[in-house]
């Protein structure tokens, strides 16, 4: 099957919202992920400051799995700062905040697709870098991350107490 990869727009922030609270209420290890809620995900799709990428089944039009980006910039809640980067460095490092896939879409390879779409247009806007959290424990998100050519930079406690690998991939 193949998936369709498109932006998403503000319009779309109540279903991708929806979507990521759908996948977080399945998992078995619900600490492993903070699900971003529509407030968020409308800012992020109205402020400039990333972009949120759907995969669309194309025989019903559903929204198979979602990634978000963001690109904070100097911000203080950059990971860059957490792999000692500079400030050139940090205005070239985006993250990929939250990736969600539905149940029943998974195993269909969604995740790298979705990757693979935000590093073509992050490349495209000047970014060299791109960041990520994974939980410790979780080896699925690991195993992907590790996969697609993230190295795990360090581990630090984020979202509030959480702790988390910081992963980071050099994209060219």
């Amino acid at each position: 099957m193949e998936f369709r990869i498109e932006k998403a727009e503000a319009v779309h922030a109540e279903e991708i919202a929806e979507l990521i609270r759908t996948v977080w209420e399945a998992m078995e290890h619900r600490e492993w992920f903070v699900p971003d809620d529509a407030r968020f995900i409308r800012e992020v799709l109205t402020s400039g400051r990333g972009f949120v990428l759907r995969a669309i089944d194309p025989e019903s039009g559903r929204t198979a799995g979602i990634m978000d980006i963001l690109t904070p910039g100097l911000e203080k809640e950059s990971l860059g700062y957490d792999a000692g980067f500079s400030d050139e460095q940090l205005l070239k490092t985006a993250h990929v905040d939250s990736v969600a896939i539905l149940p029943e879409y998974r195993g269909r390879h969604l995740q790298a697709m979705l990757m693979e779409a935000a590093e073509k247009e992050l490349l495209l806007d000047g970014y060299r870098y791109i960041m990520c959290t994974v939980h410790p424990d979780n080896r699925y998100s690991r195993g992907n991350m590790l996969g697609q050519g993230y190295k795990a930079v360090c581990r630090k406690e984020k979202y509030g107490g959480r702790l988390r690998d910081i992963m980071m991939k050099e994209i060219r």
